[in-house]
């Protein structure tokens, strides 16, 4: 069966990744920085026939990326879903920036991503599929922001994009299909109770639309429907 590596894996659309690619018999590392408090994870790698393993990762820590390199012992990776994030102090508008905030954010949500890509290039670049999928957003569409606001949230996945799209140019000929991809606004944490979407239909879209992803694909940013998002 493929194998993917999962970042972000203990909650929200993370887990959720993991538990739809469980029910599929995936090979699954679930990367999280916690990996002994992921209670979620632990509960589906004890379910009958999962092949789940539960591995730390922060990926803002070069040192904790690299040790997760190494727990995966060489195994050929056909997807990467670089998912971890975080939203950043909220409210922050031209004249109320947080500007030690904004520095972590990018950190966690455009330097991470690379961090993970530079990392486990060669492992991706041995498989069947390989793949790299980036979580982005749609508040890092230059073009649809007519509300201002979310300026470290949205500054973070606006850039993640532009590096998403290079990796996939400087990576084309090793192979690799590079991709972002906007999951909607979901029930989750980040996402609030008010949101259209649940966990469940964002990823089960977002499946479909990794299933038929190939090196025509690279460098383009998709919406979770499978429709190509403005940039």
């Amino acid at each position: 069966m493929p194998t993917v590596l999962i970042t972000g894996a203990n909650r929200g659309l993370g887990v959720e990744f993991v538990r739809q690619y469980a029910d599929e018999g995936w090979d699954i590392f679930a990367a999280c920085r916690e990996s002994r408090a992921a209670n979620k994870l632990q509960a589906i790698a004890k379910a009958p026939g999962a092949k789940l393993a539960v591995i730390t990762m922060d990926v803002t820590d070069a040192g904790s990326v690299a040790n997760a390199v190494g727990e995966l012992a060489g195994t050929p990776l056909d997807l990467l879903i670089n998912n971890a994030g975080t939203a950043g102090t909220p409210g922050q508008t031209a004249g109320n920036v947080d500007y030690e905030n904004w520095l972590r954010v990018l950190d966690v949500n455009t330097v991470g991503p690379l961090r993970v890509v530079q990392a486990f290039t060669d492992l991706i670049a041995r498989s069947e599929r390989r793949l790299i999928v980036t979580i982005t957003s749609g508040m890092g569409s230059l073009s649809e922001n007519t509300s201002g606001g979310s300026i470290a949230y949205r500054s973070s996945k606006a850039a993640v994009n532009m590096a998403m799209r290079s990796v996939a140019i400087d990576l084309a000929p090793r192979g690799i299909t590079c991709v972002v991809i906007n999951p909607g606004w979901v029930r989750t944490d980040m996402g609030g109770a008010s949101a259209p979407l649940t966990p469940e239909e964002s990823v089960r879209a977002m499946r479909r639309l990794i299933d038929r992803l190939g090196p025509a694909d690279s460098g383009k940013f998709f919406n979770y429907d499978g429709e190509e998002h403005p940039w």
